[in-house]
């Protein structure tokens, strides 16, 4: 019934911070949750999680086909840590093993850092749409940062028009309402190690940048993978439908599994809204799985 375009997997364990699923327990959970198959996306910057490579993906992806999607991640400092660097040719290799994109990006830097901009550049050159997560920090975080408003992604949008890039992650999402208060972007990590902040709650009183960056750039796409896109459409039952419908054509459903007993409330949501007739069963068969489909060439 769906294809998960956010997934993480690991081929062994790593020692702490995030228990990552293994290749089979994430095809147990898809098999529970009525998912054919996802994109695995190889985590490679050090910012919060232990990088692993590309091949352990291209692994997973060869020993479960009918199962996984790969795609490739290369960090923006690889290859001399400069603006000029010639990423183009990893990621012409990688896509010519049969990686269908590029991310998830979490270097913890700015947007519009050159030796990011540089990465997607040769993305859009090479024909990989890319996902990043995002952050409201510089330090103590991972993601690319992006100031309130999302002016950096606006300026990326313009920059590479044929790059699909698909919107992801908290500071992203938290944008489909006019924000109350900056700091409702984006959860933090405290002192203490624990995590601390508010997501933006309630009916969207105003429309924020999100839904206006759809309409204007059509090389936008939307990631609905983790709670934060789930808060995002199911904070307002007669907006979320709403906004469902009206980007129904690149809004992608998603899960981000990184751990075994990881909940994805999506699932349910988006059924009920079917059953409710609140979204179309056209809407819900392109966000589930057609959207998909046509973006990797499955038959």
């Amino acid at each position: 019934m769906f294809i998960d375009i956010h997934a993480h997997a690991y081929r062994k364990p790593v020692p702490f911070v995030v228990q990552f699923c293994t290749a089979e327990e994430l095809i147990q959970r898809y098999d529970d949750l009525g998912i054919e198959k996802g994109v695995l996306l190889p985590v490679v910057s050090p910012e919060i999680y232990f990088p692993q490579a590309n091949e352990d993906i291209l692994d997973m992806a060869e020993k479960y086909p009918d199962r996984f999607i790969p795609y490739c991640n290369i960090d923006p400092r690889a290859m001399t840590n400069s603006a000029d660097a010639p990423l183009d040719r990893v990621l012409s290799y990688y896509k010519d093993k049969g990686c269908k994109g590029l991310g998830e990006v979490m270097l913890n830097a700015p947007l519009m850092n050159p030796l990011v901009q540089n990465l997607f550049r040769h993305a859009e050159r090479v024909g990989l749409p890319v996902v990043f997560d995002g952050s409201d920090q510089t330090t103590g975080d991972f993601g690319l940062y992006d100031d309130p408003g999302l002016p950096q992604l606006e300026h990326t949008l313009q920059r590479f028009p044929n790059l699909i890039i698909f919107g992801h992650g908290p500071v992203f999402w938290a944008e489909i309402g006019r924000l109350e208060t900056p700091g409702e972007r984006a959860i933090i990590f405290d002192l203490k190690g624990g995590q601390v902040g508010r997501l933006p709650s309630g009916p969207i009183k105003e429309e924020g940048v999100v839904p206006i960056l759809f309409r204007r750039y059509p090389n936008l796409y939307g990631d609905l993978s983790d709670y934060t896109a789930h808060n995002a459409i199911s904070r307002d039952p007669v907006y979320g439908p709403r906004f469902l419908t009206e980007f129904q054509d690149r809004l992608f459903f998603g899960t981000d599994i990184c751990t075994v007993d990881m909940p994805v409330p999506l699932v349910d949501l988006l059924i009920d809204w079917r059953d409710t007739k609140k979204i179309s069963v056209t809407v819900f068969n392109k966000i589930a799985r057609e959207n998909a489909m046509k973006l990797f060439g499955l038959s």
